[in-house]
């Protein structure tokens, strides 16, 4: 899913450039796929076959791009030699490079040798431009993460969720996005024990027996979105979001945010969308392959906890010290303000 944020406003970007060509999304992952099915950012929504030679033939012959675009980690070397073959300009979006990868170890040859295919790398930072000029590859640009274009266009959109609006009732209100059991367990006993602050809880598994569960470690007044209706919002201290394709709207009423990921293996969610509102971050300690996060803790917009004490102090910190969060919340806005127009050094430099 992080990968369709990062190709979306290039994919937005190129149908404003070319509106009488289609464009083909593909999913791997049947997760991404049932979720983005539907979407009109694409004419032609598809899975992946497997890079196989056989089926990368097949595919790109019945395709036939006239361009192809790769995101993040997606490196497949089938589709990519037969792109080669068939001579269609093929370009990386947002990629990261890490010294662990396959490209950079003496085996890796066959790998490297489908690198070649690409016509240009748009790389996050100055490290993945320097281990590919590593192994002589020297057409690679820094344009950053299109993801900070992505966020920053959420702002421009009507947010408003009356039901929220009317939960929230002008109290602090904190938002703990796309978080898992483990992550929960961090923060149930303060919600247990704070008063008069709300709290919005949307889990990153929304299962019937899972959202129970939850319900049933929270002592306060608990209303779920799915049973909100005939009910006096303002009444209740904790609202779950038993329900997906709200959360970065949700992020428009929190004065402050915690995002899942951080306390297990699974992979940190998406800081930048909370981010973009201006206002603090709160994450767990498992966070040293997210970039974003790493930056925006050294310039003071998101704050990594490694226990239950530390997390009890921060969210003590932000609810009760307004000047602590206004400074936090202030940063974490111009982080993402700061950082974007990947999109156009992308799109200016493939005209060129």
């Amino acid at each position: 899913m992080g990968e369709y944020e990062q190709g979306l406003p290039v994919m937005e970007k190129i149908r404003k450039q070319y509106p009488d060509h289609k464009i083909v999304l593909t999913f791997f992952s049947p997760s991404g796929y049932e979720i983005r099915k539907n979407t009109k950012a694409a004419d032609v929504v598809v899975y992946l076959p497997l890079d196989t030679a056989g089926n990368a033939k097949r595919f790109i012959k019945q395709v036939h791009p006239e361009m192809a675009f790769f995101i993040k980690y997606e490196y497949w070397p089938n589709y990519l030699k037969e792109l080669k073959k068939a001579g269609t300009p093929t370009y990386l979006i947002s990629g990261l490079m890490r010294k662990k990868q396959v490209f950079f170890k003496w085996y890796g040859g066959f790998y490297r040798k489908a690198l070649k295919t690409f016509t240009q790398f748009f790389v996050q930072d100055n490290s993945s431009k320097e281990l590919l000029q590593n192994i002589g590859f020297h057409n690679v640009s820094i344009s950053g993460d299109t993801r900070f274009d992505r966020v920053s266009e959420i702002l421009e959109r009507d947010n408003t969720l009356p039901f929220i609006e009317e939960f929230k009732n002008n109290k602090i209100t904190m938002v703990a996005g796309s978080s898992w059991p483990k992550d929960e367990s961090m923060f149930i006993d303060f919600i247990n024990s704070s008063n008069n602050t709300k709290f919005i809880i949307a889990p990153h598994n929304i299962k019937a027996e899972q959202i129970e569960q939850l319900k049933n470690s929270i002592t306060k007044k608990t209303v779920l979105f799915s049973e909100k209706e005939g009910k006096n919002l303002a009444e209740y201290e904790v609202f779950i979001a038993d329900t997906i394709g709200i959360l970065s709207k949700i992020y428009s009423y929190a004065d402050f945010a915690y995002v899942g990921g951080g306390f297990g293996t699974s992979g940190l969610h998406n800081i930048l969308e909370p981010a973009a509102f201006g206002i603090p971050i709160v994450i767990g300690p498992n966070h040293e392959k997210f970039p974003e996060a790493i930056a925006m803790i050294h310039m003071g917009g998101c704050i990594a906890v490694k226990d239950k004490k530390e997390m009890e102090e921060t969210l003590s910190s932000l609810i009760y010290d307004d000047d602590f969060r206004n400074e936090k919340g202030h940063i974490a806005g111009t982080f993402v303000h700061m950082n974007r127009g990947a999109v156009d050094r992308i799109i200016s430099n493939i005209n060129n």
